[in-house]
């Protein structure tokens, strides 16, 4: 890397043309350039993809904003996975409150970001109401600020960047569907492309400037081209034919909502205008849907995202035919029951308090279909149709990562109430209430409010936190019997997706054979645990020692690693311990060492058949935790085993 003397002009950053591939993540920066209204772009990819690199690469070569102080360079604005909602959206001006007495707000990053760029990196690590908040201002390019007795509206048009890794965990459904594009990338497995990323790559860091030189022209030709697609934006005609054509796309693919059809509107508009059209045509409504729809697809976490060209050219096929057809001149002769406004904040986008209110109520009653292909889901039936693990949460109350499982207290979570004592940062309001009382006796008349250290007040803050979630899964030859390893399945599968929309990371631990096997240590992608589970190997003995004293160490593994984030392990088991010399009470000694770390638990119980020895029931009191029969995994059933956990 070239090292900047001191003095010297700034090294400039990788220029966009110079670029290697990913062609399809350029033109989707280049059209939310063009049209911010699309809503921005969500970036999946594995490491070493140069995702960070092409958003930093865009920021220069947006048009130069006009405001109050003449002309100045476009801005790349970074939110960090840790800011506040207060650095987001802004707060009280602080420093105007003490020095004047003067109410005033103090605008935040959505501000800053205003005509420019906002990239989240990691997007998927941002805690959820976070994430609304920016997508909520990304398509209505305004920020609305009602708190801490302030009222404060301003414009955020900016292109919304969120890039993620989905080994990392994934993005909910409903927050997918507020990203107006979505890209997989990918590196390159041609080997002379690979050659030519990495030779550019070291000569940019042999003499950024002379290589930043190389591809000047190039560069400006880009940002004419899309300051000269803006120009012509609004004038660029969208045909009844080609709205039809986007609204029949849509309709073939299913997706929900309205929000679908208004972008593919906007990408094929934006996308006529970038070369230089007066019409939108077929051509752009394809390229809108290759950007806007895969993503849209993905109703449940364990379904695979994406198109494949022979679907998308068959849905194109039968678009056309529709586009064909003479529109009803009067599709709702009764004026009313209209589609929802597609710009309205949805059910995602409720405040963390209605969060964490919903949580305890009916939020997840109604949990996501089983996704479509899933034999043994398909075989679970009933176990896996009933179960509600939402009440499955850790007693107590944590302090862990955030996340929508068990009652938490953090730094992440609303500020509820202020407290004299030691909180979670510094609760504004309370500490401006206490000093006002505090003003007549103080001697203030006018000017500063006088502070004390005896007015500050921190601030207790409530939310939810996710779990580190451990399955035991007994697949030993007493549990290999058709009907019931489908419907462990089914249970497993339920639990894992309750696990993805509560933001816990999961490990899933196999008993089989002479040993245990951790088949997947603790991660946040849950779609990689049901991949290993569905590759499952069952038979042989069920060495359920080996699993509890497994299970065991790996919790305690992971406390060390993250002392803050609780854990939960769910054992499903038919109990039948075999292998060994005495394999029950090796069991029984191996669960009561999890009881004296005070580890939470539960066991499901698998038995079935005419005779029952009960010995799932006799290692769930044992591990000092819940019990549940696998036949009964109601929610009355599960709110049974949260009280005997606690």
């Amino acid at each position: 890397m070239a090292v900047q003397r001191s003095g010297s002009v700034p090294e400039p950053g990788y220029p966009f043309s110079a670029i290697v591939g990913q062609d399809q993540l350029r033109l989707s920066l280049i059209l939310c350039a063009v049209h911010p209204g699309i809503g921005g772009v969500l970036v999946r990819g594995e490491k070493g993809t140069a995702k960070s690199t092409v958003v930093r690469a865009l920021a220069a070569l947006l048009p130069a904003v006009e405001d109050e102080d003449g002309s100045r360079p476009a801005k790349l604005v970074e939110l960090p996975v840790g800011a506040t909602e207060d650095r987001v959206v802004g707060s009280i001006d602080l420093e105007k409150v003490l020095r004047d007495g003067e109410r005033a707000f103090q605008p935040g990053l959505l501000a800053a970001a205003h005509r420019g760029v906002l990239y989240v990196d990691e997007v998927n690590l941002l805690h959820d109401h976070l994430v609304d908040v920016l997508l909520d201002a990304a398509a209505m390019g305004r920020v609305h600020v009602e708190r801490d007795g302030v009222s404060h509206s301003h414009p955020a048009q900016f292109v919304l960047v969120g890039t993620m890794n989905p080994e990392e965990g994934e993005l909910r459904p409903q927050l997918l569907d507020r990203f107006g594009l979505a890209v997989e990338v990918t590196a390159s497995r041609d080997v002379d492309v690979r050659m030519n990323v990495v030779r550019r790559r070291m000569n940019y860091e042999r003499d950024p400037h002379a290589f930043a030189a190389e591809y000047r022209n190039e560069d400006i030709a880009v940002a004419e081209q899309i300051l000269a697609a803006r120009k012509i934006l609004d004038d660029v005609v969208l045909s009844d034919k080609e709205l039809r054509r986007i609204a029949a796309l849509c309709a073939s693919f299913d997706v929900d909502g309205m929000r679908a059809d208004l972008v593919l509107a906007r990408t094929a508009s934006a996308h006529a205008a970038w070369r230089g059209a007066s019409d939108v045509a077929e051509e752009d409504v394809r390229i809108a849907a290759e950007l806007a729809l895969p993503h849209r697809r993905r109703r449940d976490p364990f379904d695979e995202p994406g198109i494949d060209d022979k679907q998308l050219d068959d849905a194109m096929r039968d678009a056309a035919e529709q586009a064909e057809q003479q529109p009803d001149p009067d599709p709702d002769p009764d004026g009313g029951g209209g589609a929802p406004d597609p710009e309205a904040p949805d059910d995602a986008s409720q405040s963390p308090s209605s969060d964490t209110q919903s949580s305890n109520s009916n939020e997840d009653s109604a949990q996501p279909p089983p996704p479509s292909g899933t034999g043994s889901e398909k075989q679970a039936g009933t176990p896996g149709a009933q179960f509600r693990a939402r009440l499955l949460e850790v007693p107590g109350v944590g302090e862990g990562a955030p996340g929508r499982r068990s009652r938490s207290r953090s730094a992440h979570g609303r500020s509820v109430r202020p407290t004299v004592e030691s909180g979670k940062g510094l609760h504004l309001v309370g500490t401006l209430f206490a000093a006002a009382e505090q003003q007549v006796v103080r001697g203030r008349t006018s000017g500063r409010l006088k502070l004390e250290p005896a007015d500050l007040r921190g601030a207790i803050k409530e939310g939810r936190e996710g779990n580190l979630i451990v399955f035991v899964v007994d697949a030993s030859g007493s549990m290999a019997a058709r009907d019931r390893l489908s419907a462990v399945t089914g249970a497993v599968l339920s639990l894992l997706r309750d696990a993805y929309q509560r933001r816990d990371k999961v490990a899933v631990i196999t008993v089989r054979g002479t040993e245990a096997e951790t088949v997947l240590p603790p991660t946040s992608s849950v779609d990689v645990a049901v991949t290993r589970l569905r590759k499952m190997k069952t038979g042989g003995r069920s060495p359920l020692a080996q699993g509890f004293l497994q299970a065991r160490e790996l919790v305690l593994r992971e406390r060390v690693r993250d002392p803050l984030r609780r854990a939960l392990v769910v054992a499903l088991t038919d109990g039948r311990a075999t292998g060994g010399t005495d394999p029950v009470g090796r069991a029984r000694i191996a669960a009561g060492r999890i009881a004296s770390d005070k580890i939470a638990s539960v066991v499901v119980d698998c038995e079935s058949g005419m005779v029952r020895l009960g010995l799932a029931a006799d290692f769930a009191a044992c591990l000092g935790g819940g019990y549940v029969a696998l036949a009964d995994l109601s929610a009355e059933q599960v709110a049974a085993v949260v009280r005997a956990a606690a």
